[in-house]
């Protein structure tokens, strides 16, 4: 990962006046960079605040890092000394957790917000969500009451997901998806995403005593260039929120979710050696059952190992 401008700069505000980061992962966005940059400032410069806005480039194939730098030379020009444009780009694609991942460790201020680089989310809503963040919570998430999007590959599935994570989880939010969310920076510095868990902060935030709300903000139709996501991402969305599950409802006792499913396939052994043994006093001589018992025993027995494990170690950590 290379970033354009150097952290320690001298001509860039320090670390103990900035109070707001805007941070914006982008890829192949360079119909759109430069309008959203635009709205930001339109947005946030009536609030007064010393702020930097910082773009990552997620490894795009087309050109939004030529309009960024194009922006970032004319903004050397500025007399406004409190903001900031920071710009880093990926030598290829990681994803937006990755993007984003980034930018909160690359941000300076008080307040961090983040929003998807596509023009869908509406920067006049980053005021909203900085009021709300300062009536005492700690995340302010978007909700995207009326989306702009198309109905079968994206609304519906959104509002199923949104749905099974709200039932499993727990967190009563209704947009978990929305990227347009605004954060303290001490609680979101505390969290290490991976994989596709960008979508998953507020479960997570929620895990460390988070106070958590949501408000309504303006969903808009897209203008410029390709939707990234589709259907193909739902297996991996639903791999994560397994993994959510087990660590939200797990993390403290691990050894119920090991022997949940060892017990599951002890007993599909259990039926496996009965048929074997059917099978034999009929005189059917087969390797196949025998074989799938001794097979789901082990396993059994592994995931129950593997949860005694998991309890040591816990226990070592609380001493």
């Amino acid at each position: 990962m290379k970033s354009s401008d150097p952290k320690n700069s001298s001509d860039h505000n320090s670390s103990d006046d900035l109070s707001l980061s805007i941070i914006i992962p982008v890829h192949n966005e360079e119909d759109n960079v430069e309008i959203l940059y635009k709205e930001i400032r339109s947005s946030v410069d009536p609030l007064n605040r010393p702020y930097e806005i910082i773009f990552i480039d997620d490894g795009s194939l087309h050109r939004p890092m030529s309009v960024l730098k194009e922006i970032k030379r004319k903004e050397k020009f500025e007399k406004n000394r409190n903001f900031e444009l920071r710009i880093v780009s990926f030598s290829k694609n990681f994803g937006q957790t990755a993007a984003m991942q980034a930018g909160f460790d690359l941000a300076q201020g008080d307040v961090l917000v983040s929003l998807d680089g596509d023009l869908q989310n509406d920067p006049r809503d980053i005021p909203g969500l900085i009021a709300k963040l300062e009536e005492g919570y700690d995340l302010v998430c978007g909700w995207r009451k009326n989306r702009q999007d198309k109905v079968l590959t994206r609304k519906i599935p959104s509002k199923i997901a949104n749905s099974l994570i709200r039932r499993l989880i727990g967190v009563s939010i209704h947009d978990l998806g929305c990227s347009l969310k605004a954060y303290r920076s001490e609680l979101i510095k505390s969290v290490k995403l991976y994989s596709d868990m960008h979508r998953f902060i507020p479960v997570i935030t929620a895990m460390k005593g988070a106070k958590i709300t949501e408000i309504v903000v303006n969903h808009r139709i897209r203008k410029y260039g390709k939707a990234k996501y589709g259907l193909s991402r739902t297996w991996k969305v639903l791999l994560d929120l397994i993994t959510l599950k087990m660590i939200v409802h797990f993390q403290h006792n691990p050894l119920r979710w090991f022997a949940f499913f060892g017990l599951f396939f002890g007993m599909i052994g259990f039926v496996l050696g009965a048929e074997a043994v059917f099978l034999y006093i009929i005189g059917v001589h087969s390797i196949v059952f025998p074989t799938a018992c001794f097979l789901t025993i082990f396993l059994s027995g592994s995931l129950i190992t593997w949860g005694l494990l998991a309890e040591y170690f816990i226990s070592l950590e609380k001493k």
